[in-house]
């Protein structure tokens, strides 16, 4: 937003305006005004629809009746009747009336559950609204009012969540109000003898049971049917304390069935963890997990009366800008304004205080990518593939691997096709293929083969294809001989360290990738009768920076979702860059070094001649 265009004056009649239409937000539990889902007028009363489908006479009941039914289909109703909690701001005892984020996680919550779904929820949490509370007490309406012997977990990092959940239970049983629990049932919360951590809700006959990430087997031998798992980010990954072996074994004890509920929920704690990769997954549409992001602009409290609005107006940054365009109150950038001089760099304030997921994951500050160009990037990763399989010849190797070269349809195949190759005229389309190798083992790095199809004044540089496995080495460098061939005679670059260092040991040159240019002859030297890629210091911090710079001017198209996500955990340590520990940075690699080598004239030239004499003035000119 150019603020030069936009007078003060212009902005404090918008502000009028965006307070105008948060002031006519209405929400009163009680009423059902403003609550969420499918309602019906009864009496003054906006009621859920599915509460009369249930109980058809419901509008000739006597009130406390009325209250009995609405209660067992209305949980932001419940949850203004009868759930007493301790107010974070003033430390009284107060009604629990949901605030806005709350209300939008109920939303989703029984969406799905009136769809007759599990209840699966991941939640990315901002700091300070309750989203932790409004977890429990869905799990507390499910025990007390919807279901008798519905056992839950609550598992937490530390061993001190018992502590809170059982002073939240204690509070809430202690103020329910009686005469709306059936045959004037009596509820209290005791916990059951010499398991000090197994509560049960006594005339409900259900259990609570509170445990933390370090026990696995909290749950073994108990019939559960919901579980909380919280600030999971922060839970220890180990050789003993694996955060994908808890989560299997609750998920393991609870039947997928309508109205079982497993919610993840975390507050970031950087890429690269179980939670991220978790999240990820739900974004992508792989998990049975529906995603919440809860950003800070949605959480009331982060609002700052503001004295002068010209003097704040006139100190905007571009990012506040950003926030103020987006829809944010002076307001509530004035207390980002503010907020924001506790922190020392602006990634640190953005981790603390998200205004949008890839925010909530910048944690460290290290890694050299802009979140907002991998955002940008993470666009153009919609496209299906137009084919899954792999490339054959009619052999595997030597000549024979260049002959009858065609691709084949392949369920969970290693090849992902998003374009075919073009033709022109009079010059075929350019395209350039980069191989990182990796190991042969499933336990170790991949290989990847990425074809690029190189831009031109109409097109950006794209990702066209891609092969990713564990393979031969030999093997690998003819299917990349292949796909090179298939892709109108592309360039072939393949990063040589691992190839050099096997020929080494061996005491021979680097006889695979000699013989493929005997074989195909468009096989990239980085100097005269030197074959392939070198990856040093050097070079990598180069192709890096490279792909720094496309990411930023956004010159290049991207096609798989996991190349932005091994972006999203490289990290930089004083100009040296490699993947988060644990993570993979093979994809990224040929990206880099593809965007790197595009740079070259020779390899941007279009002159696809296996004739390198021809070439070798250039390429002493432009050594890598």
């Amino acid at each position: 937003m150019e603020k030069e265009k936009i007078t003060i004056e212009a902005a404090l009649v918008e502000k009028e305006r965006r307070h105008a239409r948060l002031a006519a937000d209405l929400y009163d539990p009680l009423t059902g005004v403003g609550c969420w889902g499918d309602r019906v007028d009864v009496d003054g009363n906006l009621v859920p629809r599915v509460l009369l489908q249930t109980c058809p006479d419901y509008a000739r009941l006597e009130p406390v009746e009325q209250e009995r039914r609405r209660i067992q289909e209305d949980f932001e109703f419940w949850c203004a009747r009868c759930v007493t909690i301790k107010d974070k701001m003033s430390g009284r005892n107060v009604p629990f009336v949901l605030n806005r984020p709350q209300r939008r996680l109920v939303g989703v919550m029984e969406g799905q559950r009136l769809a007759g779904k599990p209840v699966r929820v991941i939640l990315l949490k901002a700091r300070q609204w309750g989203g932790s509370t409004l977890v429990q007490m869905y799990l507390a309406w499910m025990q007390i009012v919807r279901h008798k012997g519905w056992n839950s977990l609550i598992c937490g990092h530390l061993h001190a969540t018992s502590k809170g959940i059982k002073r939240m239970y204690n509070l809430l049983l202690r103020h329910y109000p009686r005469e709306l629990m059936a045959d004037g049932e009596q509820l209290t919360f005791r916990k059951l003898e010499g398991q000090p951590n197994v509560h049960e809700i006594v005339a409900r006959d259900c259990l609570v049971l509170t445990g933390s990430s370090r026990s696995e087997d909290a749950v073994r031998g108990y019939d559960i049917a919901m579980a909380h798992l919280s600030e999971a980010a922060f839970w220890p990954s180990s050789v003993m304390h694996n955060p994908d072996e808890v989560v299997r074994s609750v998920c393991g004890s609870i039947a997928l069935k309508p109205e079982t509920v497993i919610v993840l929920e975390s507050t970031a704690n950087g890429v690269g963890d179980y939670f991220h990769d978790e999240w990820l997954r739900a974004q992508s549409g792989f998990s049975d997990k529906e995603p919440v992001f809860v950003p800070w602009q949605e959480i009331d409290i982060y609002s700052l009366a503001v004295d002068d609005p010209q003097a704040l107006w006139e100190q905007m940054d571009e990012y506040e800008c950003k926030l103020w365009e987006e829809g944010c109150t002076l307001e509530q950038v004035n207390w980002y304004h503010h907020k924001r001089r506790e922190y020392r760099s602006q990634e640190l304030m953005m981790a603390e205080y998200p205004s949008n997921a890839s925010e909530a994951f910048t944690a460290t500050g290290f890694n050299p990518f802009s979140p907002e160009h991998l955002d940008r990037l993470e666009q153009g990763c919609s496209m299906q593939p137009l084919l899954v399989g792999d490339i054959q010849g009619k052999g595997l190797d030597g000549r024979e691997a260049k002959q009858g070269i065609h691709l084949v349809k392949e369920l969970g195949g290693k090849l992902k096709v998003w374009e075919y190759p073009e033709q022109g005229t009079p010059v075929a389309v350019k395209y350039l293929t980069v191989v990182d190798v990796g190991g042969r083992s499933v336990t170790s790095d991949y290989s990847v083969i990425a074809v690029w199809r190189l831009g031109d004044g109409h097109r950006k540089h794209a990702i066209v294809a891609q092969w990713r496995g564990h393979i031969d080495h030999d093997l690998l460098a003819w299917k990349a001989m292949q796909l090179s061939k298939y892709y109108n005679n592309a360039m072939l670059a393949v990063e040589s360290n691992t190839l050099t260092n096997e020929a080494a040991r061996a005491g021979e040159s680097d006889y695979i990738l000699e013989e493929v240019k005997m074989v195909y002859g468009w096989v990239y030297e980085r100097a005269p009768h030197k074959l392939g890629f070198h990856t040093n210091v050097k070079t990598k911090r180069k192709a890096i920076v490279a792909l720094i710079a496309a990411l930023r001017d956004g010159t290049y198209v991207e096609r798989d979702i996991e190349a932005v996500n091994e972006m999203r955990d490289y990290e930089d340590h004083n100009g040296r860059y490699a993947a988060r520990a644990g993570k993979h940075d093979d994809i990224l690699m040929t990206r880099a070094i593809g965007l790197l080598l595009i740079q070259e004239p020779r390899v941007y030239s279009g002159k696809q001649s296996p004739d390198k004499s021809q070439f070798e003035d250039d390429w002493m000119k432009h050594p890598i």
